[in-house]
C-alpha cells in the first residue's frame, strides 16, 4: 500500500484533473531545458537500466500537455509519442509501479499503434518520475517485444534507478534557477548612452560560469567591467556574483584603483579558500571627454580600434585578484575619439579561433566590418554557442561623436 492505494492501482481520473494538471505543468516550466535535449548523464541511466534488467528498450520521458518527449532512450528510435497513445500516461496516473505483462492481450493497449506496429510492445514496466514536491512530470520505463513480468527484485532495482533519475532532474531544476539568477545579474537592457554604442554578451559552456560583464552609471559617466573567474560551473558563478557586487559597492569610491583594492581585500580569503583567481578589466568612461580610466588586473585582452585603422592594446603588469602575491594596482588612461571602439573579451573568445593572442585580429575584423556594436557581439556569441570550449564574454564601447 502507498498512501492508501494498492500497488499498481490506477488513480481515478479526477486526481489528474484540471487543477492538478496545471500544477504539474508549472513544475515542468521550472525545468526549462529538460524536455527534449539528450544528455549523457540521462543516457547512462537508460542504458544501464536496460542492461541490468535484461530488456530490449528503456526510455526516460517528460510528459507534456499532449506529448511524451523522450528525454533519453536505449534500444529504440522513439523520440516522442502522443500522450493519448502512450503507456506513459497510464504510468503517470499510477500511484506506484505500472506493468503490462502482454499488451496484445490487454484491452487498453491491444489496438495501440505501438503494439500493432513498431516497436511491437508486449511487456511494459515503469514508474512515474516526481519532483521533490510530488508533481509527476515523466516516467522511467522499460519495454520488450515479448510478454513477461517483473519479480520483486526487479521492481526494487527499477525503483532505485527511478530515484537516480529524479535526483538528476532535481539537480537540473537547481541549475536552471542558478542560470536564471546569473542571467539576471547581467545587464538586461541595451545601454542608451548619448554619443556611444555599447553592447555586451556572455556564453557559458555550462549552465552557469565565471565570466561576466557589467555596466552602471557613475558621477562622470559610466562604469564598465569584464571579469573572468578561473574555472567553470557553480563555484565560479558564485565567485563572479561576489566580484560584481563588491565592485558595484566600490563605485562610491572616486578612485578606480581604490575600488579594485577594496574588491581584492574583500575577496582575498574567499579566493584563497576556493583556490581561484579573477582576471579583470574595470573601467570608468567620462562620456563628455571620451577619457577611459581603467585598471587591468591580469586580463590584458582589451583593445582600442582607432577610426584611422590603427589599434592599441590596453595592457598592464597588474596581477589578477586572488593571485596570492601582494600587488599595487595602477590606473591607466586611454581616450576614445569619434569613430574609435574599445573591445574587451575573455580568453574563451580567443579559443573560438586559434587560442592565441592572434585571435584578437579576428575579433578586430568582425568588429570593424559589423554594422553595429550589438551585431559584432551577436556574431561572436553565436560562434561561442556553437563551438566554445570555455566561457566567452565580449564588451564593446564605440564612440559615435
Amino acid at each position: 500500500m502507498k498512501d492508501g492505494v494498492s500497488e499498481g492501482a490506477v488513480v481515478p481520473d479526477w486526481t489528474l484533473g484540471v487543477f492538478t494538471e496545471k500544477i504539474r505543468q508549472r513544475a515542468l516550466q521550472s525545468l526549462p531545458d529538460i524536455s527534449r535535449a539528450s544528455e549523457e548523464r540521462f543516457d547512462r541511466i537508460s542504458r544501464l537500466t536496460a542492461q541490468l534488467l535484461g530488456v530490449e528498450s528503456c526510455v526516460i520521458t517528460i510528459v507534456d500537455d499532449d506529448q511524451l518527449w523522450i528525454k533519453s532512450r536505449y534500444g529504440t528510435n522513439l523520440t516522442q509519442v502522443k500522450r493519448e497513445e502512450s503507456f506513459g500516461d497510464f504510468a503517470l496516473r499510477t500511484a506506484d509501479k505500472f506493468e503490462v505483462a502482454d499488451a496484445s492481450q490487454d484491452s487498453r493497449f491491444a489496438h495501440n499503434p505501438l503494439v500493432t506496429g513498431p516497436p511491437h510492445v508486449r511487456f511494459y514496466a515503469g514508474y512515474s518520475l516526481e519532483t521533490p514536491n510530488r508533481e509527476q512530470i515523466g516516467t522511467l520505463a522499460v519495454f520488450d517485444s515479448h510478454p513477461r513480468s517483473f519479480a520483486d527484485a526487479e521492481w526494487s532495482l527499477l525503483h532505485e534507478l527511478k530515484l537516480w533519475v529524479e535526483s538528476e532532474l532535481t539537480n537540473e531544476e537547481e541549475i536552471a534557477r542558478a542560470r536564471r539568477v546569473q542571467r539576471s545579474l547581467l545587464p538586461t537592457q541595451p545601454l542608451a548612452l548619448e554619443g556611444y554604442e555599447v553592447a555586451g554578451g556572455c556564453a557559458h559552456v555550462q549552465a552557469v560560469g565565471g565570466d561576466f560583464y557589467d555596466w552602471y552609471p557613475i558621477k562622470e559617466g559610466e562604469a564598465f567591467t569584464l571579469a573572468d573567474v578561473m574555472g567553470k560551473g557553480m563555484a565560479a558563478a558564485i565567485i563572479a556574483a561576489t566580484v560584481r557586487a563588491v565592485l558595484r559597492a566600490g563605485s562610491r569610491n572616486d578612485s578606480i584603483v581604490g575600488s579594485v583594492e577594496v574588491a581584492t581585500s574583500t575577496l582575498e580569503a574567499d579566493l584563497h579558500n576556493a583556490g581561484s583567481f579573477v582576471t579583470l578589466f574595470h573601467a570608468r568612461l567620462n562620456t563628455s571627454t571620451g577619457v577611459v580610466r581603467f585598471v587591468d588586473a591580469g586580463h590584458n585582452l582589451s583593445m582600442v580600434y582607432r577610426e584611422d585603422g590603427s589599434q592599441e592594446r590596453l595592457t598592464s603588469e597588474n596581477l589578477p585578484l586572488g593571485a596570492g602575491i601582494s600587488t599595487t594596482f595602477q590606473e591607466h588612461k586611454v581616450t576614445l575619439y569619434p569613430g574609435d571602439t574599445l573591445v574587451s573579451v575573455s580568453d574563451g573568445v580567443l579559443d573560438l579561433f586559434d587560442g592565441t593572442i592572434g585571435g584578437l585580429h579576428r575579433v578586430e575584423n568582425i568588429v570593424r566590418y559589423s554594422e553595429s556594436a550589438q551585431s559584432a557581439v551577436d556574431e561572436l556569441i553565436a560562434m561561442a554557442d556553437h563551438s566554445a570550449s570555455d566561457d566567452a564574454t565580449v564588451l564593446i564601447i564605440h564612440r559615435n561623436e
